[in-house]
């Protein structure tokens, strides 16, 4: 599997950062009002210190990392799906032929780490519902793992609102503070209340929540891709047709994009 430039990923971010911007300069000329080193600390660096606390470092560094390759997912779509599918025709063959070893061959210039494992239960006798159950643990597994990283960020996502409000109090308090005295500097203190909130709202809804929710529709269909590479391994170890396992096969695919021996193996339309 390799990863892609998701250009709608980076478009939706930066049309989401784009309407903001113009409508605050459309508002007011005093626009930059709106950057608050101070409130952008206490959001962000309360946000990261809680992760720290909450999770491992290692774990919590990944999460970080996902920010930026989200833009880079892995390209699985309906046609690669049938494309990966098609394989295991070929490999039926290939096998009912008595040609184990050439399948294996052909399996190990690849460096996905489920298709090696299914291979070598396969060539290690593995049959049936045994093979199943370790290649079904090893997806969920997988699965569960990555999802950790979802986890973290929507952790973020509903962390840094708190800190907005933790940084509005923290104004509130400077705005109180100077009422006795420097009446002059109470709009700085209102204004770090305000944009904390804003800040911490932003990165939620902006950013940490699209990005969880990205990851996970992600490795929700690697989850799906590698139960069709599961089924077509225990259709192989099991000794199925080509037709069987077609057939088997397209139950986990869109109909438009089905498999079709009778057709050389295209789509059927």
């Amino acid at each position: 599997m390799n990863r892609t430039f998701s250009i709608w990923t980076l478009v939706g971010f930066i049309f989401g950062v784009s309407l903001f911007v113009y409508a605050i300069i459309m508002s007011t000329e005093n626009y930059m009002m709106f950057l608050s080193l101070s409130s952008l600390i206490m959001v962000l660096g309360g946000t990261f210190a809680a992760m720290m606390i909450s999770f491992q470092a290692r774990y919590v560094m990944r999460a970080l990392g996902t920010l930026v390759m989200v833009v880079f997912p892995f390209h699985i779509n309906p046609q690669k799906l049938t494309d990966e599918s098609k394989r295991f025709l070929e490999w039926s063959k290939q096998i009912q032929a008595g040609q184990l070893k050439q399948v294996e061959q052909e399996v190990s210039g690849i460096k996905d780490p489920f298709l090696k494992f299914a291979t070598e239960l396969l060539c290690a006798g593995y049959k049936g519902p045994e093979l199943r159950s370790l290649l079904t643990d090893f997806a969920e597994k997988v699965y569960e793992r990555k999802m950790v990283q979802t986890y973290i960020l929507n952790s973020m996502a509903a962390a840094s609102p708190a800190f907005g409000m933790i940084g509005t109090l923290v104004g509130l308090v400077i705005m109180l503070d100077n009422m006795g005295s420097d009446v002059s500097k109470i709009g700085a203190g209102l204004a770090v209340a305000l944009l904390t909130t804003l800040y911490g709202v932003l990165f939620a809804q902006l950013l940490f929540k699209p990005v969880a929710e990205k990851n996970g529709q992600i490795e929700a269909i690697l989850r799906h891709r590698n139960m069709i590479l599961m089924e077509g391994f225990v259709l192989l170890s099991e000794g199925k047709s080509v037709f069987k396992v077609q057939d088997k096969l397209n139950t986990f695919l869109s109909p438009k994009f089905w498999l079709n021996q009778m057709k050389g193996g295209a789509p059927s339309k």
